[in-house]
């Protein structure tokens, strides 16, 4: 479960209704029947989604094996 502090109540419905669509196809189209200025809210929140999944991150061991097999390449 993904907790990002100090979204705004408008920030956490954005977040909780493209949490609830299924693709990634289905987020844009719902983004784009928005106002720009929600259109911006949106593209705030899926960061802030983004980068609280990112912190999220620990067992990076087999990232960073693939990563040392590119470099002897």
């Amino acid at each position: 479960m993904i907790e990002i502090q100090g979204m705004s109540a408008k920030q956490m419905a954005l977040a909780d209704i493209m949490w609830a669509i299924s693709s990634k196809a289905g987020v844009d189209a719902f983004i784009a029947t928005l106002p720009r200025a929600e259109r911006r809210e949106c593209e705030i929140v899926k960061e802030m989604i983004l980068l609280a999944f990112i912190d999220q991150c620990d067992n990076t061991h087999e990232a960073e094996r693939v990563v040392d097999r590119i470099r002897k390449l």
